[in-house]
């Protein structure tokens, strides 16, 4: 019979404390089950610094004596009509438009028994409301919620995002080529092909830190000017937004995770792709192309080259991150889905949050509808 080990809960809600978790964090999450970008301690210090205003630090940290065995990221969100749930609740640290994906609690491999059902006692005790988005079902979030549900908690569950996915095949980048639609894939090398014979064409990779910053602005400036016609991005439309984005790349460009392009026809920047390659998987975030070169499908070629250099580096996926745009699954064949999960303490009190949460949705729902422009093109 295995023996339960014990293991202890601490609340830590100092941006100190989490600036001085680097190293500790970053061995945790690659020894977990939830490894990825968006979860890395880059991702969250930059989200907290930059864009966390408004919450209250709360991070949960399970320990089994001074090993750090599980880490619950969350921050505590006042109250505010224009939020989803409007309630006082519990988010995961890098929610909000940001565009953060797969986000979850972190979890040491073969501690999860323990650690789930300390972190689900602790969130138990503390009774407040949990808006779990972006997660995947299998999740640790999602054991949590179901283990907060067997305690009578009310779960409500949503589908969320599909975040398309393009896997490397054994013949790398021409094979993934020819597996593509007929029309797609001659549409990217006639337009890849008439580029290249009127322009001296060049993809290139920002690999210092001033090369960082001038492709940043660029992309920045070509994003903007794409969408000027169309309605505002919310992508880089806060200060908070670009200083965001600003930080995490120094960071990632440390770590060698950037991968930020730019495609230049005779030394001319006409698009911009922003992503980074963690691990095995490639994360498509951005792009941005100059409006003037829309009929040469800039955008488009900028995608192709993008997947060719992910795939000759050795990613095993190019992700697309959320979103089902149509022009996602030209380059996609296979999908990972997200979903959303509220927690409502148990008893009267959970029930009325839950009434309140649902007329509020109600009521901003109806209020899109009475505000929403025509429909928008995709972007490509």
């Amino acid at each position: 019979m295995k023996l339960a080990r014990e293991v202890e809960v601490t609340r830590i809600s100092s941006a100190a404390a989490l600036s001085s978790m680097r190293e500790e964090w970053s061995e945790l999450l690659q020894s977990s089950e939830s490894d990825g970008l968006f979860l890395t301690w880059e991702w969250v210090q930059s989200w907290w610094r930059c864009l966390g205003g408004g919450s209250r630090l709360f991070l949960l940290a399970v320990r089994a004596g001074p090993q750090l065995v599980a880490l619950a990221p969350f921050a505590l969100r006042g109250a505010s009509l224009l939020r989803t749930p409007p309630l006082r609740c519990l988010t995961l640290l890098g929610s909000g438009t940001v565009g953060s994906d797969h986000l979850d609690l972190i979890v040491r491999r073969g501690w999860e028994a323990e650690a789930l059902g300390a972190l689900g006692g602790a969130l138990a005790d503390e009774g407040v409301l949990l808006a779990l988005t972006r997660v995947r079902e299998g999740s640790s979030a999602a054991a949590v919620a179901t283990l907060l549900a067997q305690r009578g908690w009310i779960r409500e569950a949503a589908r969320g995002e599909t975040c398309p996915i393009a896997l490397r095949p054994p013949g790398g980048f021409p094979e993934y080529l020819a597996g593509l639609g007929a029309q797609h894939r001659a549409t990217f090398r006639r337009k890849l092909g008439k580029l290249q014979r009127r322009f001296a064409v060049r993809f290139e990779l920002a690999r210092t830190e001033e090369e960082r910053r001038r492709a940043l602005a660029i992309l920045i400036d070509l994003h903007q000017r794409r969408w000027k016609s169309r309605g505002q991005s919310e992508a880089f439309c806060s200060a908070g937004l670009r200083a965001f984005h600003q930080e995490l790349g120094a960071l990632a460009l440390e770590r060698g995770w950037l991968r930020l392009f730019v495609l230049r026809l005779d030394g001319r920047p006409v698009a911009a792709l922003y992503g980074f390659r963690y691990g095995r998987i490639f994360s498509f975030y951005q792009s941005g192309f100059d409006p003037d070169f829309a009929k040469e499908s800039v955008g488009l070629v900028s995608m192709g080259l993008a997947l060719e250099s992910a795939f000759d580096e050795g990613a095993a996926a190019f992700d697309l991150l959320h979103g089902d745009e149509p022009y996602k699954f030209h380059w996609a064949r296979d999908a990972r889905q997200l979903s959303s999960i509220d927690l409502y303490p148990p008893g009267a009190r959970g029930v009325v949050l839950q009434r309140i949460a649902a007329l509020a949705k109600s009521i901003r729902s109806a209020g899109r509808e009475l505000l929403a422009p025509g429909p928008r093109e995709s972007p490509t």
